[in-house]
């Protein structure tokens, strides 16, 4: 039999209550009461706004001048480019500062700037701008440097440039420090107080605002020329990496980035980005936003994962094609590399979490270390224990170092970042947000650091609070489910951050084929379920356990996101199974 792949977890389903005006919303769309429904339960409930939300369009993104910043940066960068001055990008070695740096580069090199990159290498440098490559890059002759997703932290690093005569520009969105660095213009659209209607810019949205006010500003109005005008469309593409990368809200204008963005990829003429599609099998087909989350993008991050990123920004600058399928081949091997590395650091960590009983009742956190780890993927596994047993966790790598760098991960309600500065006193250094964060720590502070996170951790979760939520959008019969309910829901992608795809649940199904295992090692489950005189296949990934478990069952309750399966020219309504319930 194979190997187990799922076990039952004890799921909150938490479905939306009916929302009143749906069917008048639906009638106004022309569309279903359900549709109406899942709008509304994105606070679409004005026709007007939720017909923008169906179909978002370019003009949608607000003009440039309205982010903080932008005017001052364009015309710094604008006279470093007129007068020769060597201009170095300094991005951050995601897939959203890659992009942005891409972005940047482009446009200056089509102004005739001088221009460079640098990103600095995840396990050595260590994320944000350092003051020992600041150093080197002034050395080398830097006259301007431009942060890319990164830099709104690093007051002493951008200070030591300043004071050398080297100027600065950042351009960043992470959350705003107490103190901000000495900078010739800081573009950041959480700055001005709220001015700038969408907070939740990427990186790579940041850098496309100053491209786009760039070109503006070498074109001498806010028409641009039509080459300018073709770059900053297809400059959409990277955007769109970087908003999905990044799980920043899909709506607003950052919808309307990912909804281009993905357009334009289908026939682009971008070598790399070809290239990279070509190497995951997308050139020409349709991409969507799960295909840059779950494809893409782990190819691009692998790179600075597992060696260094600046490849992948090679691949996104000025490689030749040539050059860009070599990366693009390299990137797929390390990327293969980083899965097997990843695997066999969760399964370890499975192991020792049940073996010291942190998944038990009276433990609320999970703090691990392991010798051998690699630094590059413990943050990916952070989040597969989460997922696995609901509490928040941190996984520390050593390699034999007395420091090890730690990535944590955690659930809704528990604020990561609040909770390392809480138990700061155990740490050399860390950062973060709400739902990440990074710690650097000495060997010897590790028990007590771990033991401080399960005090911490105690005193703000319940019981409750560890087992995982479903949201669902409503509760439904399997009749409703018909093809263009589905096809409408459809229309609600690119699916990511704020807009989740539509979940459902359907109670008393009949089991109408028995559940059989499927798929590289039988590690999903496929059956068929009848309601209301309608059938539909329910597939449930990574669940090839359930089949075993539903022997002889006759009837489920099932939740799940419904769609549309293409297969052999075929289509059909199918059901991916998010979680099933029976007697």
């Amino acid at each position: 039999m194979a190997r187990a792949t799922w076990r039952p977890r004890t799921f909150r389903w938490e479905v939306a209550g009916p929302y009143a005006g749906s069917a008048d919303l639906a009638r106004r769309l022309g569309t279903a009461p359900l549709v109406a429904q899942v709008l509304a339960n994105r606070g679409l409930t004005d026709a007007e706004a939720a017909r923008g939300f169906l179909n978002p369009k370019l003009s949608d993104l607000h003009d440039p001048e309205l982010l903080p910043g932008t005017v001052a940066a364009a015309e710094r960068i604008a006279a470093a480019a007129k007068a020769g001055e060597k201009i170095v990008l300094y991005g951050d070695y995601d897939v959203d500062g890659i992009a942005g740096v891409a972005i940047l580069h482009a446009c200056l090199r089509m102004i005739g700037a001088s221009c460079e990159f640098y990103v600095p290498h995840r396990l050595e440098e260590g994320y944000g701008v350092n003051a020992e490559a600041v150093a080197k890059l002034l050395e080398a002759g830097a006259k301007l440097l431009v942060t890319v997703d990164c830099g709104i932290s690093a007051v002493e690093p951008l200070a030591a440039a300043r004071a050398a005569g080297t100027d600065v520009v950042v351009t960043d969105h992470h959350g705003l420090p107490r103190e901000l660095p000495d900078a010739a213009a800081i573009v950041h659209p959480q700055l001005g107080g709220g001015a700038y209607p969408n907070a939740d810019l990427s990186g790579a949205g940041v850098a496309l605002k100053v491209a786009w006010q760039l070109a503006r500003r070498v074109c001498g109005r806010n028409r641009v020329d039509e080459p300018m005008r073709d770059f900053l469309l297809n400059a959409t593409c990277l955007a769109a990496l970087g908003t999905i990368a990044d799980v920043v809200p899909l709506v607003g204008e950052n919808r309307s980035l990912a909804v281009h963005g993905l357009r334009g990829l289908v026939g682009t003429r971008h070598a790399g980005l070809r290239a990279l599609l070509d190497s995951a099998g997308l050139l020409g087909g349709k991409v969507d936003a799960y295909h840059v989350g779950f494809v893409l993008a782990p190819r691009l991050n692998a790179a600075g994962r597992m060696g260094h990123a600046r490849l992948a920004v090679e691949l996104l600058t000025d490689a030749e094609p040539r050059r860009c399928k070599e990366i693009a081949d390299y990137l797929v091997k390390q990327n293969a590399e980083r899965q097997k590395v990843e695997r066999q650091i969760a399964e370890e960590a499975a192991e020792m979490v049940v073996a010291r009983g942190l998944d038990g009742p009276d433990s609320r956190a999970i703090v691990l270390a392991g010798e051998r780890w690699h630094g590059g993927v413990i943050g990916i596994v952070a989040s597969r224990m989460v997922e696995q047993f609901g509490r928040p966790a941190v996984l520390v790598a050593f390699n034999g170092g007395e420091v090890g760098q730690g990535s944590g991960r955690s659930i809704s309600g528990f604020h990561m970042r609040d909770a390392l500065a809480a138990c700061a006193e155990h740490l050399v250094s860390f950062g973060g947000h709400a739902m990440a964060g990074g710690v650097r720590i000495r060997r010897d502070r590790l028990e007590a650091f771990a033991a401080a996170m399960q005090r911490y951790a105690a005193e703000r979760l319940t019981p409750q609070d560890l087992a995982p939520r479903l949201r669902l959008d409503a509760e439904v019969g399997l009749p409703a489910l018909s093809y263009n309910v589905v096809e409408h829901l459809g229309r609600m992608a690119p699916f990511g951050q704020g807009n989740p795809p539509p979940a459902v649940a359907v109670r008393g199904c009949r089991v109408v084929y028995a559940p059989r295992r499927m798929g590289r090692g039988g590690q999903t489950c496929s059956m068929v379920v009848a309601q209301g005189g309608a059938t539909m296949r329910a597939v449930g990934f990574g669940m090839g356990d359930l089949a075993d478990l539903l022997v002889g069952v006759g009837a489920v309750d099932i939740a799940g996101r419904p769609g549309i399966n293409e297969f052999n020219g075929r289509t059909s309504i199918e059901m991916q199974l998010q979680d099933v319930r029976w007697e």
